[in-house]
């Protein structure tokens, strides 16, 4: 009979992806409907409103997508470092390394006799690979990927930005503040809950602590343009 091998899935394989996802998504409707709350409430015109939520949108898209391909690009700069490092490491100096790798499996809890069996057994198969997971953490779940977070968040925060401003744009000059700030609240729980049912974490927590920044920023943006919008009459 032919055995299938059955793997596991884990929530920390969605770890790159969804990071990302959720912080454009996060960052675009707090970033948008913050920047809607503020301009509303300095009392300004619809059309004003809406060009300033636009422009937000397109803006924080383009510096999303921009700032996570440079830090990702970043961490796959010193992962890749790394690995040449250690490959070069790995062919002036292989005794050392197998020790090495051998040292990191005793003080995992292996005996040393086995230590050294699955250090010649791992070397022999993948020597670059090993000393990659063990020794540096370096595996294909947490690896780093520029183009698909920058892509990924570009993605979200668009269409997050895209949730206050349309409401923006159907609610009356009168109801902005309150309309963008409601829907806006209720677009963050709901964030929040599905980002913990991906990643497997605590609903009620991440509702709560997503809502609770959303709040904050929309708040604090509320109050600003009330102010500048007062002194300026």
């Amino acid at each position: 009979m032919i055995q299938h091998q059955q793997f596991e899935k884990h929530k920390t394989t969605n770890i790159g992806w969804l990071r990302a996802a959720v912080l454009g998504a996060n960052d675009g409707i707090v970033s948008t409907a913050s920047l809607i709350v503020g301009v509303a409430s300095a009392s300004t015109s619809h059309q004003n409103i809406l060009v300033s939520g636009l422009a937000g949108l397109v803006a924080g898209a383009l510096s999303m997508a921009a700032g996570e391909y440079i830090s990702v690009s970043s961490q796959a700069d010193t992962e890749s470092a790394d690995l040449e490092r250690e490959k070069l490491e790995l062919a002036t100096d292989p005794d050392f390394e197998l020790d090495e790798l051998q040292q990191i499996y005793i003080a995992r809890g292996l005996a040393p006799d086995l230590a050294k069996q699955v250090a010649l057994q791992l070397t022999k198969h993948d020597a670059l690979g090993s000393h990659a997971r063990d020794e540096l953490g370096i595996n294909e779940i947490h690896k780093a990927r520029p183009l698909q977070a920058a892509i990924a968040s570009a993605i979200t925060f668009a269409v997050g930005a895209a949730l206050p401003l349309l409401i923006a744009a159907m609610s009356q000059l009168s109801n902005v503040v309150l309309t963008v700030s409601l829907a806006s609240l209720f677009c963050l729980v709901l964030l929040g809950i599905l980002s913990a049912i991906a990643g497997g974490a605590s609903i009620t927590k991440a509702a709560l602590r997503i809502s609770f920044w959303g709040s904050f920023a929309m708040a604090a943006t509320a109050a600003i343009g009330h102010i500048f919008g007062a002194s300026s009459y």
